[in-house]
């Protein structure tokens, strides 16, 4: 995992990436060159056919991304990835033929189009296929041990098992418990060694990475060996800053004060809160004007639905602990809560109008929070705001959850497109996580990261609630 940005990527996620970008260009300039000397038409304007290339490699990308081709956890199997590979490219190939419908400057030619088809379907398809099996042969993965054999040390182990793209390749665990025998199973990797023996571990398997994953560190580190093992360039690395990378979020249970205070991240420089503002304020007010015959359908049809207010109006906390009212289409009966008091949403919820289910899901009920961005109460992209009465609760059994007050809440968030909606203490403690994690590396790049998968999380109708 490399960091670009304040954004941890994997290296073969990005090769891949740039690879298949260079492949998608390379075979529509080829079919544009067979194109013009089956017709004779002589030498290729490179200036005028280069930026129409460019924009169907876009197009194609952005297709295969909005089809979850570059998430290999839902693809299992190989008719799988030709089935969603083929969907993708009819996709952009729709979706080509709407802009040069549009805007017919922007058409490279039928036969060039026709024939970059054939060659996509192909060469995509065979590209993914072979994509897929570097993966399964765990071809180009960094070899690490684990220093610990706790629980900290199981969960990471877990982790990196569950996800297939991560690019590390677990060699086994090391030992500072004496009651751990060598050669004992954990999880799937056992125990090689205890920790006087880990520098010839590493020598013979090859090792380039330790993860130190003990839970108790005082008095039971071997800092010697691990000063050892790092003269040596072996690189050394602690859980948490590991587990963010590998995860997109801050493990609360191994989280120490120190560790917040000490690593690199939560910078709040002048540039980027306000490149931040001018993002939020552009965002909004554009979606405002192109969303604005949306909300006016909407608002209607919650009127005639059922009686009471067309928005809703409730007290979130915000920025710095002060309280605003957010501002949301209703999508519950006027006196949902005039019995039971403030609780949290559920499945199937018997307050949720008939109209309120629909805007629910299509997330449409949102889009007056655009107005609390414009005022200042809210940025685009920030933690969820949360109510005053949860807060309190929050804080007590959720160690950290004030630190949510240190950036503006948002309309959309990490949290919400890492994890699926939720409404109870073990959610707010997930999405947490995911939250510290945004804080920690919030940047301009981040936010477009955010803004990019959310449109993806509407159209598919995700964790809508």
């Amino acid at each position: 995992m490399i960091k670009i940005f304040n954004r941890y990527l994997s290296i073969k996620d990005i090769l891949f990436f740039f690879i298949e970008s260079i492949l998608i260009f390379c075979f529509v300039l080829l079919a544009t060159y067979i194109r013009y000397k089956i017709s004779k038409y002589g030498l290729i304007n490179y200036n005028a056919v280069i930026p129409k290339i460019v924009l169907i490699t876009f197009i194609c990308q952005l297709s295969l991304y909005y089809n979850d081709l570059y998430n290999t956890n839902i693809i299992r199997t190989k008719q799988e990835t030709i089935i969603r590979s083929l969907q993708a490219l009819g996709v952009a190939a729709v979706i080509l033929s709407i802009i040069y419908y549009a805007i017919p400057d922007l058409i490279i030619g039928r036969g060039i189009f026709l024939i970059s088809i054939i060659f996509l379907t192909i060469i995509i398809i065979l590209w993914r296929l072979f994509y897929s099996w570097i993966i399964n042969i765990n071809a180009f993965d960094e070899r690490i041990l684990i220093l610990g054999t706790g629980d900290t040390a199981k969960d990471i182990a877990k982790r990196i098992l569950n996800k297939e793209k991560v690019g590390y390749d677990i060699a086994g665990f090391i030992s500072v418990d004496d009651s751990i025998k060598v050669g004992t199973s954990l999880v799937n990797p056992k125990v090689l060694g205890k920790y006087n023996q880990m520098c010839e571990i590493i020598e013979r398997d090859n090792i380039s990475k330790v993860i130190v994953a003990v839970s108790e560190r005082r008095g039971r580190l071997p800092v010697d060996m691990l000063l050892r093992c790092r003269l040596r360039g072996v690189k050394i690395e602690d859980d948490t800053t590991f587990y963010e990378g590998i995860n997109g979020k801050i493990r609360i249970e191994s989280l120490k004060p120190s560790w917040l205070i000490f690593s690199d991240g939560f910078s709040k420089s002048r540039l980027s809160l306000t490149t931040k503002r001018l993002l939020d304020i552009a965002a909004s007010f554009m979606l405002l004007i192109t969303a604005f015959p949306v909300m006016a359908i909407t608002a209607l049809l919650i009127k005639l639905d059922t009686r009471g207010p067309v928005f809703f109006k409730q007290d979130r906390l915000g920025y710095d602990g002060e309280i605003f009212v957010l501002l949301k289409f209703r999508s519950m009966r006027e006196d949902a809560e005039s019995k039971s008091g403030p609780v949290w949403a559920k499945e199937e919820d018997d307050r949720v109008t008939r109209i309120g289910r629909i805007i629910r899901k299509i997330r449409v009920d949102e889009l007056p929070q655009l107005i609390n961005v414009l005022k200042g109460d809210m940025s685009f992209v920030g933690p969820r705001p949360e109510r005053p009465f949860f807060v309190e609760q929050l804080k007590e059994k959720v160690p950290y959850y004030g630190l949510r007050e240190s950036v503006r809440p948002g309309v959309t968030g990490w949290a919400q497109i890492r994890y699926p909606y939720g409404a109870s203490v073990e959610d707010a403690l997930e999405k947490l996580q995911y939250d510290l994690y945004y804080i920690k590396n919030m940047s301009f790049l981040l936010d477009l990261t955010i803004i990019f998968e959310t449109a993806r999380v509407v159209l598919l109708g995700r964790g809508s609630r």
